[in-house]
């Protein structure tokens, strides 16, 4: 049965989509299997795992309006070696749409329901800002995972993504926890990281992970070549960062277990 995980922040540029996408090819190389969801109507997470959004016939809009099963529009990553539910701009359309259906926070649970023994790890990417196709992630999912960049607001928009996951549990999902909180675009020598990292290990303890992952050059040009950091440069900074990301998460479970 699968790990479902949302990674999510409403802070746009924290290197939600980079994680999403370079943690589903680290994990698949590590022999898992593993479905990324792409639920931005930007589809970065698309294009970035090597799939055209501009040509695509059925993208994970038509799944939440129930217009086509996920089977039907999953896609595969060659450059990843993972599946995918692609988005393009469609998507965004979505959120209007839904408005006055009935279920509508929990289609993408109803639509996962039928593939979740078919992988080990499903992961969401969820656009950055808490509207409904947010929120239909965080109802789907086990837990969150939170990629944030240590500087000064940053402690301030989490307050607001706690409180949005507490108001899901309570009334959308009471098995939604925080999985863990990813430092990204991590620069040791910058002092306000430091103490901005710091500040999250008191307030969050064991649920930072201890994976950092550092500003990287490779890790920004991956996704114009329409693959994740592991296909481009496997030996660069930021794929081994994911790399070591992948095997903590996995060494978290089998613990938990």
């Amino acid at each position: 049965m699968a790990k479902i995980l949302a990674i999510t922040n409403q802070k746009g540029g924290v290197g939600k989509t980079t994680s999403a996408v370079n943690l589903a090819a680290s994990l698949a190389a590590l022999g898992q299997r593993v479905l990324l969801i792409d639920l931005d109507p930007q589809g970065n997470a698309t294009m970035g795992s090597g799939v055209d959004k501009r040509s695509l016939r059925h993208t994970v809009y038509h799944v939440l309006l129930e217009l086509a099963s996920l089977p039907e529009v999953r896609q595969h990553s060659e450059s990843g070696k993972f599946d995918l539910l692609p988005a393009n701009r469609e998507l965004a359309g979505a959120e209007v749409e839904l408005v006055d259906q009935p279920h509508r926070e929990t289609r993408l649970k109803k639509a996962l329901s039928t593939v979740v023994a078919e992988y080990d790890y499903i992961l969401i990417d969820c656009p950055p800002a808490l509207n409904l196709l947010t929120v239909n992630g965080l109802t789907a999912a086990d837990a969150v995972m939170i990629p944030m960049q240590c500087e000064y607001y940053a402690l301030e928009g989490l307050s607001d993504l706690v409180n949005t996951i507490k108001k899901v549990r309570a009334s959308l999902n009471p098995q939604l926890e925080i999985e863990g909180l990813l430092r990204t675009m991590f620069d040791p020598r910058n002092t306000l990281a430091q103490q901005v990292s710091d500040q999250l290990k008191q307030h969050f303890g064991g649920k930072v992970y201890d994976t950092v992952i550092p500003r990287n050059i490779r890790l920004a040009e991956a996704p114009s070549h329409g693959c994740p950091v592991l296909s481009y440069d496997r030996n660069s900074k930021g794929a081994l960062a994911y790399q070591n990301l992948a095997e903590e998460m996995l060494q978290r479970s089998l613990e938990t277990k």
